[in-house]
């Protein structure tokens, strides 16, 4: 099984608009424009979390 630090590579389609947007913030705060959509996805998961909307499986 694999361990959760290991980084995984995953194959990611957005339009040419939305990329542009996400440069522009990523270098904004000092970010590739990858480092920011992981950060983004970290930041959702953590609310969805919070929410109580999120349960996560037992091991």
């Amino acid at each position: 099984m694999a361990e959760k630090s290991e980084k995984k590579q995953l194959l990611l389609r957005i339009s040419g608009r939305l990329y542009d947007e996400l440069a522009a913030w990523a270098e904004d705060d000092f970010r590739s424009v990858n480092g920011q959509i992981e950060y983004l996805l970290t930041q959702c998961v953590r609310e969805r979390k919070k929410s109580g909307r999120y349960t996560p499986k037992e091991e």
